[in-house]
């Protein structure tokens, strides 16, 4: 009898430890695997991607609003390509892809707007958006100098003098260079008496006349006030609006973007106050 008790009592320890044993792999069977979780991410933005063409003596200002606008808007992706407004119409006309165009002078945004006349459009190019075309901003040429003005210039005048041995001027075909031949016109001594003193050097934009400036290289340039202010050069005089035309930026989305509707969004933005604000530090205007 004790060892059928005995036999009894074994049997039911074993199922009991049993029972144990597949209550615990049950338990861990219904736990979550967290460690075999996927982690959760965010879902990415699909981007728009704006192409702005835009005249080289913005560069600093256009790249401090395109922080501030993607930041806010992080669908859209803006792409600059800055230059000479010369050299960007050209870029225009042979079929680069652009949305929004900012010129340094009406001249070359009126070479792409089919509602000018052939005088000053005559290769009757249709690139404009029309109804988008504004006049942005309005900028100032100086005269400035190196670090330390070594050569004591004061203004548009000196020029005239011995005081100068060169001078760094835009190339004719971009703004500032037209601007800066309307300049010497106007003070008595064409370029073409510079030339001959081998007084003159040329920039194909503002930013190499400024870089000259900047390095010394010359005893003053005529370049935008905004970029001798960018550059952290002296301004020793400013042209008045006798001795040059107005220098103002027109702009304007173009037909040929794809993304209308982003552009105009854009351009309107480069027209608040909080644009205006990043615009106004270096020394532009809001246009009249």
């Amino acid at each position: 009898m004790k060892k059928v008790i005995s036999i009894l009592l074994s049997l039911t320890m074993i199922m009991l430890l049993a029972a144990c044993d597949s209550d615990k792999t049950t338990t861990k069977a219904s736990e979550p695997a967290t460690e075999a979780s996927e982690p959760v991410t965010e879902a990415k933005v699909t981007q728009t991607e704006l192409i702005v063409f835009a005249a080289a003596s913005m560069t600093e200002t256009m790249n401090q609003i395109k922080e501030v606008y993607e930041a806010k808007n992080p669908e859209i992706k803006i792409t600059y390509n800055f230059d000479s407004s010369g050299t960007l119409l050209k870029q225009i006309v042979a079929g680069a892809e652009c949305d929004i165009f900012i010129s340094a002078a009406q001249k070359q945004m009126d070479q792409l707007d089919a509602s000018k006349d052939e005088e000053v459009n005559p290769d009757k190019n249709d690139y404009v958006l029309q109804g988008t075309r504004i006049n942005l901003l309005e900028n100032k040429v100086a005269l400035a100098v190196p670090d330390g003005n070594p050569k004591d210039i004061k203004n548009f005048a000196d020029l005239m003098t011995d005081k100068l041995s060169l001078l760094a001027i835009g190339n004719s075909d971009v703004p500032v260079g037209a601007y800066t031949l309307e300049i010497l016109e106007y003070l008595g001594k064409p370029v073409e008496e510079f030339e001959k003193e081998g007084k003159i050097t040329y920039g194909s934009n503002v930013k190499e006349v400024t870089t000259q400036v900047k390095e010394g290289t010359v005893d003053a340039g005529i370049i935008y006030a905004t970029d001798a202010a960018s550059a952290n050069l002296e301004v020793v005089d400013l042209a008045t609006k006798d001795m040059c035309k107005q220098v103002i930026y027109p702009a304007a989305v173009l037909n040929i973007t794809k993304k209308e509707l982003e552009a105009k969004r854009f351009l309107d933005y480069l027209t608040t106050d909080e644009a205006m604000g990043v615009f106004e530090s270096v020394g532009f205007a809001r246009a009249d």
